[in-house]
């Protein structure tokens, strides 16, 4: 059929972790703003927030739900189509992996139960309690997976065994592993944009609430209160302290990818840096606005290597020049201009309530959620392309880890209901969340089955409780 099994096992792979990687951000960020709509009621106790608990803690569950769905297919994956990459880093990727199951995923899943059901049934302090843990369970989990990639950008702590066969790389150093150079940068990175993401999808319901549903405007009010002082924090802290530290050390440790980023063909001093451009790789050119002297000035380097001057393993050429100058610059681009809307959002809002007043500025608070996961995805998009043709940069070409008995046209079928059901699955996760945002934050009294003071809210309470009950029944 004349089709390419690396090619399409690149596709799928694309496919399944872009998609993927909207739903761990997301329910990050919005787990930390419910935690922080949680703690404003138990320092007021005013039922509003208590009343937004409920209604995000909804919105959090399906969230959640999607990013299991989708993630657990990648794991299958490594061992279809790349089960020779996964047979030779197994012992290094794979423990990391396995870590974040058993140390944080059962830890998010053991409260999990506790979080979604547990608000009619525990006191606040106990349901902030069971939150906080699902929460750091989701941070924890996020830490493990970037920790592995992280190893895959910039590998130490190991070394290459040939005996006993087949070859592979074999861990030697826990903590080199654990500590290699792009891992904190890159997680300080992945967190932040989380927090952006969940702040701006908070006050992106908010405004939606004041717009159109009237019913709910003072709820909106709220949510836009306690989420655009987080939005503005997070998006200014990323977009000019996190991202460019992450920049500085792909300058550093990963040379091909920093040429690749701002397509930069020769070596030279003072390398400009472009606002926007276009890659002609059969030329070896790039054109477009560029600002002389900007690339060295943020890299901290006088002197930038071109594409050109790579030609000595790890430092070979990159494969993916204009999908990796294109996803940078659309990441860069629009995660600046984040910045000013939210201090438009902020300064019309401090200002005497005028945001409420401006259904046009509304509107822009609304799209914010939109573009921060696009920006999300972009940079995650860079991160993995920008390595290519490496899978593990400097140790393993892309190109020989695929799974030698895995077929193109198998790959085609396959890739083909993925597709199928992968449209399914969002047109199922939209209606949800729409349905939810719809019908907004229901009433407390359809949900309160006791009056919170009567609800235990100390371990103690709850074996007291739990032991009357078993005397009340051996009775």
């Amino acid at each position: 059929m004349g089709l390419d099994a690396e090619l399409l096992a690149r596709l799928q792979f694309t496919l399944t972790i872009t998609y993927h990687f909207i739903f761990p951000p997301l329910s990050m960020g919005l787990g930390l703003m419910l935690l922080v709509i949680s703690g404003m009621y138990l320092r007021t106790k005013d039922p509003k927030w208590r009343r937004l608990s409920f209604f995000w803690v909804k919105i959090y569950g399906i969230v959640f739900a999607m990013g299991v769905a989708t993630g657990v297919v990648m794991e299958f994956e490594f061992g279809m189509n790349w089960a020779d990459y996964s047979r030779f880093v197994g012992n290094v990727f794979g423990s990391l992996l396995a870590a974040e199951g058993v140390f944080a995923f059962f830890l998010e899943g053991g409260f999990l139960g506790l979080m979604l059901f547990g608000g009619t049934r525990l006191g606040p302090r106990m349901w902030f309690g069971a939150s906080l843990m699902v929460v750091v369970g989701a941070h924890f989990s996020a830490l493990w997976i970037v920790m592995a990639n992280s190893w895959m950008q910039t590998p130490q702590g190991y070394q290459v065994q040939d005996l006993p066969l087949p070859t592979r790389a074999v861990m030697t150093d826990f903590w080199d592993v654990v500590f290699t150079p792009s891992f904190i940068p890159r997680i300080l990175h992945v967190f932040f944009a989380s927090w952006t993401a969940g702040a701006a999808f908070v006050a992106s319901v908010g405004a939606y609430y004041v717009l159109k549903k009237k019913d709910f405007a003072d709820l909106g009010r709220a949510a836009l209160a306690i989420a655009l002082p987080f939005f503005i924090l997070f998006a200014v802290a990323n977009a000019f302290v996190f991202g460019p530290e992450s920049a500085r050390n792909v300058a550093e440790f990963q040379p091909t990818k920093l040429a690749a980023m701002e397509g930069i063909w020769e070596t030279q001093q003072n390398a400009p840096a472009y606002a926007f451009g276009w890659v002609d790789t059969d030329a070896g050119t790039t054109t477009g606005l560029a600002i002389p002297g900007l690339l060295s000035f943020l890299s901290g380097q006088d002197t930038v290597e071109g594409i050109n001057s790579f030609d000595v393993p790890p430092d070979v050429p990159p494969s993916e020049v204009q999908l990796t100058f294109q996803s940078y610059h659309l990441m860069v681009g629009l995660g600046m201009a984040i910045v000013p809307f939210a201090l438009m959002a902020a300064g019309l809002w401090f200002w005497k309530r005028k945001l409420l007043e401006y259904r046009w500025a509304l509107w822009i608070v609304v799209s914010t959620v939109f573009v921060s996961l696009f920006v999300i995805t972009m940079g995650w998009w860079v991160a993995e392309f920008g390595r290519q043709p490496w899978v593990v940069y400097g140790l393993m070409f892309t190109a020989v880890a695929t799974s030698p008995v895995v077929s193109a046209e198998e790959i085609v079928v396959s890739l083909g209901g993925f597709v199928l059901i992968y449209v399914l699955l969002m047109a199922l996760f939209l209606y949800l969340l729409n349905a939810k945002i719809q019908h907004g934050p229901a009433p407390l009294e359809e949900l309160e089955t006791k009056p919170v003071e009567d609800l235990p809210d100390t371990l103690r309470s709850i074996f007291t409780a739990r032991g009357e009950g078993e005397e009340r029944m051996v009775r």
